[in-house]
Formats: C-alpha cells, sequence, structure tokens
C-alpha cells in the first residue's frame, strides 16, 4: 500500500528541469536575431541616411535576448525585508560596443552616456526595480535597447513631407513676389528723383 502511494506521488510531480527550461525556451524561439547595422562610420550622403533609416526601423521592431549580452547577479539594496539579504535580484547587462548588432555611427553618442564605461569600451545597465531576476533582466534589455535606438536615430535627418515641401514653396515665391514689389518702389522713387523730384 505504502509502495503504491509512493508511486503516485511521484507520478503527479512535474519534472522539475522540465519546468524550469520551459520559459526560457520559450523566451528563445520567440526571439528573432538582431538585425546586423551596415558599417557606416558617419552618416553624410543620402544614401548612407537610407541604410542607417532602414536599420534603424528593423532594429525598433526586434527585442534584446539574454544571448545578446553579457549578464550578472548580485543582492539588490534597499527595502525588501530578508527578501533582499537571500536572493541576488539585482541584474546588471554588459554589452561591448564591438557587439555585431551596434552601430558604428551611434558610438560617439553611446560614449557620452553614463552607461559607457570606458575601462572595457563597453555599455553597462543596472536594474533593481522589481523583486524578481528575470524582471529586472528584462528592464535592462528595455533600457539598452532604447538607448542604442535613441542614439542610432539621432544623427538622422528627418525627410519633410509632400505637405512640409509645398508650404515651403508658397513661401519662397511669396518671398520673391514681395522682393519684386520693394525693387520696384525702390526703382520708382529714384527715377523720381532723376526728373526732377517735386517741381
Amino acid at each position: 500500500m505504502l509502495a503504491s502511494r509512493l508511486t503516485i506521488t511521484v507520478l503527479s510531480r512535474p519534472t522539475p528541469a522540465i519546468s524550469k527550461a520551459t520559459p526560457a525556451l520559450i523566451r528563445t524561439l520567440s526571439t528573432t536575431p538582431l538585425p546586423k547595422p551596415p558599417h557606416l562610420t558617419q552618416l553624410t550622403t543620402p544614401e548612407e541616411h537610407a541604410l542607417a533609416r532602414t536599420w534603424v526601423a528593423a532594429f525598433k521592431n526586434a527585442s534584446l535576448s539574454r544571448s545578446d549580452v553579457e549578464l550578472s547577479f548580485s543582492r539588490s539594496s534597499g527595502p525588501g525585508g530578508q527578501h533582499v539579504n537571500k536572493v541576488n535580484t539585482k541584474a546588471t547587462v554588459r554589452c561591448s560596443l564591438d557587439a555585431y548588432w551596434m552601430p558604428v555611427w551611434a558610438r560617439d553618442g553611446l560614449v557620452k552616456t553614463p552607461a559607457y564605461v570606458p575601462s572595457t569600451s563597453s555599455l553597462l545597465i543596472t536594474s533593481m526595480q522589481a523583486r524578481s531576476q528575470s524582471q529586472n533582466v528584462d528592464d535592462c534589455l528595455l533600457k539598452l535597447h532604447a538607448l542604442v535606438l535613441a542614439k542610432a536615430s539621432a544623427p538622422l535627418k528627418n525627410e519633410p513631407s509632400e505637405e512640409q515641401r509645398a508650404r515651403v514653396r508658397a513661401l519662397e515665391r511669396a518671398e520673391k513676389t514681395r522682393n519684386k514689389v520693394v525693387k520696384k518702389t525702390r526703382s520708382d522713387v529714384k527715377q523720381g528723383r532723376r526728373k526732377g523730384g517735386w517741381d
């Protein structure tokens, strides 16, 4: 009787290795590889701007995964009772500026951010907002994604819309008309002076 109860108990439990691996496996399968940026040190020509804009649009829709960065964990400081003293929930993400998905033209901007670590030429992002290690990792990845996206987008010149171009053309025409009127008025005044003025 005791043996049958033990068998039932063992069979009803899920296998620990499978239950722990499932979320990571799902996350790995759902992420797509990050787009590789064009090797552009500066954005000067319209073609370079177009290439960079295409990469930025693709990167905006992509998401960083744990495999794209180096992860480390430590004990979180601040309130939280005994939990913070026992569990390593603070997440730290490190990413080299030489990573394959890092745009070269954004490096000048990234180097000026507080996240830049000169000794390792990398970006360092930390998070301890949540009590969950996994949530803090996700927060770090979102922060890093937003930072790289902002610095890669900064040098891009926005193309004016057709409405803006039409407005500029209308303003230029109005300016030409105004200049013609002013020139005509000056010409008339000068001709009046030559003819003898007020006689």
